[in-house]
Formats: structure tokens, sequence, C-alpha cells
């Protein structure tokens, strides 16, 4: 198994070799990537940082939830820190499954799930020469709700 957060440019190669699974018949490949606006401000680029050792801790248990929940075959998660450019890809989810509708779903609920737990933060960097974090959502234990 690779790892969860990297700060070289994302590979979709790799992640298709290691998930790999001839009883799925189902692929879904989810790329997210930095995009020229936000709140009707220009965006130049962004910044990505992580808590790598719990990023990747709750990457890895979002991946086994996907498979458990959603019977999907193969699950696996890259996110990417540090500066990328406009168009480059900063999140990558491969899920393969027995059929469409659990991979569709599977790749969904990793995506919200990681927005939702996992400890990276962006920075926005706008034309006019400046910048802000992103809000996050705050981190509550499973059995809490946030206040």
């Amino acid at each position: 198994m690779g790892r969860w957060i990297v700060s070289e440019p994302l590979a979709l190669e790799p992640l298709l070799q290691e998930t790999e699974d001839p009883t799925s018949g189902a692929l879904v490949v989810f790329y997210g990537t930095v995009r020229d606006h936000n709140d009707g401000r220009p965006v130049q680029s962004m910044a990505y940082e992580a808590h790598v050792p719990l990023a990747e801790k709750v990457l890895a248990e979002i991946e086994q939830e996907t498979l458990a929940k959603f019977g999907a075959r193969r699950c696996r998660i890259q996110h990417r820190i540090g500066h990328l450019a406009l168009g480059e890809p900063s999140v990558l989810i491969v899920v393969r499954a027995g059929h469409r509708d659990a991979a569709y779903a599977a790749s969904r609920y990793a995506i919200d799930e990681l927005k939702q737990r996992a400890p990276i933060w962006k920075e926005e960097h706008y034309a006019d020469g400046g910048s802000r974090y992103l809000d996050g959502v705050p981190l509550t234990r499973k059995d809490e709700t946030p206040s």
C-alpha cells in the first residue's frame, strides 16, 4: 500500500495498478483540481498543508470504511500538499466495485469524509496578491455533534 499524502504531482497509473481487481466491473476515478475562482474571487493558486501522520491515518480509515459500507473491492485516496497551480490535481480517489452504483457511492463517500475529517488546510492565493486560509470543519468525535 502506498502513501496517502504526497508532495509530488499525483499520478493515476500507480493507483490503477495498485487497485487492479478482475472481479470489479466498475472503476470510478475522482480528481479534485485547483479552480480559478472561489466565492467570487479570482484564484491564482492554492497551497495545501497537512498534519501528515494524522491525515494518512484518517485517509486509511476512510478507505477501509468505504470498502465496508459500500461493498467496494478497492479504494485508494491520495492528497497532495504544497503549492499547486490552477488545474493541478490536489486529490485523487480510485474506487473499484462489482457494479457502478457501489463505485459511485463509495467515491462520493470518500471525498465527503475526507473534506470533513482529514487535517488538511487550504490557502488560496488571489490575483490581487492576497491570500487566505479557507474555513475548515471543526473536528469532532464520531459520537458527538459539532456545536
